[in-house]
């Protein structure tokens, strides 16, 4: 069976990290007409980091808010050590005159062990990949790829904007200069089956990802997918169900696969399916009864 990131980390630093999770004010090409309008169709306006910082802070700024916030939430533990993730949009679309200051900002953090920046595969071209080579060489960073699906009719359909060869050369680009590269998969997109999801995940293990996300699909109010769902909703997973679907995909994975994450967090204020989900301890601890490498 494959680890969980928290088992790794405590495996290869001695000790937990807390993750920070970042807004540095990106878009995406997918929302500004480079290949697209108004983003995948499942993406809120946050651009999947509606729990990230503020966007008009500074990384340091941003961080230390994020220590503050850790500190109460994780009382009486004192947490000192921490992941710095570009989380919200498309965290290496643009120039890197401006990519490098905000990477090096939270590399400089002592208290930062590591970065994590998520992206799309579309975004990394040479220049960035060297700069993130560069930027690896100072302290770890793991790179982020929103895949979602391998099948293409379903990438089309949420409008992810490239086809699978862009993930697979991205992929071997990155492993090739030594970066750690986490795939994100969805899990419940409208008309995939079971086998779909299977393809997509034994699809990811042969690219030779490191780590994998697997993210339960959260419907949210002000999205073209959740427009789509109020008109006509689609299936979504009971709990049940979504334990069983991620049980058997788990049992794909090889033992050196780092598992990110298992379901996700959708915002209550915007979410408007499967609402069994915001019950985020009942979730996990069915999920525990299932996995017996969590």
């Amino acid at each position: 069976m494959p680890r969980t990131v928290n088992q790794y980390v405590k495996d290869t630093y001695g000790r937990k990290l807390y993750k920070i999770s970042i807004n540095a004010g990106f878009t995406c090409p997918n929302r500004d007409g480079t290949c697209g309008m108004g983003g995948c169709i499942f993406c809120s306006e946050g651009g999947s980091g509606d729990f990230a910082g503020n966007p008009v802070d500074s990384v340091l700024d941003q961080i230390e808010a994020g220590k503050e916030f850790l500190a109460k939430k994780f009382q009486p533990e004192r947490p000192d050590s921490y992941i710095a993730y570009f989380q919200a949009f498309t965290n290496t679309y643009a120039p890197v005159e401006k990519l490098r200051p905000l990477y090096e900002e939270a590399i400089s953090h002592e208290d930062v062990v590591l970065v994590s920046i998520a992206t799309r595969p579309d975004c990394l071209g040479r220049d960035v990949l060297d700069l993130l080579s560069e930027m690896n060489q100072k302290k770890p960073v793991w790179v982020e790829l929103g895949l979602q699906t391998s099948k293409e009719s379903s990438a089309e359909f949420i409008r992810r904007g490239y086809p699978n060869g862009v993930y697979e050369k991205t992929v071997k680009n990155l492993k090739d200069r030594g970066i750690k590269v986490i795939t994100h998969v969805i899990l419940g997109l409208p008309g995939e089956s079971y086998e779909d999801m299977e393809r997509t995940v034994r699809y990811v293990v042969e690219q030779g990802s490191w780590g994998i996300k697997l993210q339960l699909l959260h419907v949210l109010s002000g999205t073209d997918l959740g427009r789509i769902y109020e008109r006509e909703p689609f299936f979504v997973f009971t709990m049940e169900e979504y334990v069983d679907c991620v049980a058997r995909l788990c049992a794909l994975l090889p033992e050196d696969m780092v598992v990110h994450r298992l379901t996700g967090d959708g915002p209550r204020s915007l979410l408007l399916a499967p609402t069994w989900s915001t019950d985020k301890k009942r979730v996990l601890n069915a999920l525990r009864k299932r996995l017996d490498f969590l």
